[in-house]
């Protein structure tokens, strides 16, 4: 099997005269942390929601193992793997938070939100629910409301929940969006760790989470891929430097 999970092929998208995504092509490697970067504006939603299948794509090519998905729908990109998270959140307020993993769980089975099932039916999820939570450090909290998780415990809860539909590829949307410096440091270590294995595409603005654990960086601005590398090599490119600071001075540090 090659070693590219994901690639894109001169991936474009138009709406009405503005092009959001221009010409991006990208190779995403097995077992990476891939991180999608950019100002404000520069596509990287709009190349979530085409990777994802929310929108369709004007011209160009997603290939998924080498398979052709560009148009593909939602729902079969999911069963063939790639799993988003962190868009919307993925939870439910008013459920433990034991039983949000499970009914994760349930959607490989092909019995997806069957509320009705008898309790016995759904305890043998259970034991590989618990699982789960001990690889999010939340087993403490299995019994727990959802809605009175933390704020970055119910980021680690999706990212359980995520988990639990087996994905070979993650696309984390924004994981550490609107949180304080410890919850960041907890999320990027979990990352981190359930990376092991599996393949992660992020979008991430704050740049000391990227340069911890990104592999390879892919930068846009207006659309198109400026540069791509290292945190090392990307964080002294002055193209990079200057679409993010306005300026050729300085290294790439701590940019929001």
């Amino acid at each position: 099997m090659s070693d590219v999970v994901l690639e894109t092929k001169n991936l474009t998208k138009e709406f009405k005269g503005f092009t959001a995504v221009n010409n991006v092509s990208l190779r995403v490697q097995r077992g990476h942390i891939h991180a999608l970067i950019g100002p404000n504006g520069a596509g990287k939603t709009t190349c979530f929601n085409l990777l994802t299948k929310f929108l369709v794509p004007t011209s160009g090519q997603i290939l998924f193992n080498g398979r052709d998905i560009t148009m593909a729908r939602p729902a079969q990109i999911a069963r063939q793997g790639i799993i988003r998270s962190f868009q919307i959140s993925a939870v439910f307020p008013h459920l433990t938070v034991l039983e949000n993993v499970r009914i994760g769980l349930q959607r490989p089975l092909g019995n997806s939100f069957h509320f009705w099932r008898s309790e016995k039916k759904l305890n043998v999820l259970n034991e590989k629910a618990m699982a789960l939570l001990r690889e999010v450090d939340l087993e403490t909290f299995a019994d727990t409301m959802t809605v009175d998780l933390p704020y970055g415990r119910k980021r680690a809860l999706e990212i359980a929940t995520t988990l639990a539909m087996e994905p070979e590829l993650m696309l984390l949307d924004e994981p550490t969006q609107g949180m304080g410096h410890e919850d960041v440091h907890r999320v990027t270590e979990l990352i981190k760790k359930v990376s092991a294995g599996r393949t992660i595409l992020m979008v991430e603005h704050n740049m000391s989470v990227i340069s911890g654990i990104s592999d390879r960086i892919s930068v846009l601005q207006r659309g198109a891929l400026l540069a791509e590398g290292s945190y090392a090599e990307v964080s002294k490119n002055p193209q990079v430097m200057e679409a993010y600071m306005g300026t050729t001075g300085g290294e790439l540090q701590g940019a929001h």
